[in-house]
């Protein structure tokens, strides 16, 4: 009987173990899903030329949402004197809806027409 007794310590030794690799391996798993981000492109198309597109982006750039960092933008002509906003995105996935970004863009309707994507990609 006294023999028993490390082999039960030495196993329960290794369900320790096994049991902290898992953990550690489910954290890690869990940092990594955390970590997905996409980078999105969107043209924001004002309702005609007399649309000010300075206070188009500063109203773009004043939603805030967690998990969403605006990057450049440019003004991309259409024709007949109207420009579009191009500007660019990183989202966490997790946290950052894309149709509820949109969604909100479109509610700045003194200034906004339409949202298109351009580009989305998984970072």
């Amino acid at each position: 009987e006294e023999k028993k007794a490390p082999k039960e310590t030495e196993m329960q030794k290794m369900k320790r173990i096994a049991a902290e690799r898992k953990a550690a391996a489910d954290a890690e798993a869990k940092k990594k899903k955390a970590q997905l981000k996409s980078n999105v492109i969107l043209d924001v198309k004002p309702w005609d030329d007399e649309t000010d597109m300075a206070e188009l982006e500063k109203a773009v750039r004043g939603i805030t949402m967690e998990g969403l960092i605006w990057g450049s933008s440019e003004l991309v002509k259409v024709g007949f004197g109207i420009s579009k906003l191009r500007i660019s995105t990183c989202i966490v996935d997790d946290l950052v809806g894309l149709y509820d970004l949109e969604d909100n863009i479109c509610a700045l309707e003194d200034y906004v027409q339409s949202v298109d994507t351009v580009s989305h990609n998984k970072i």
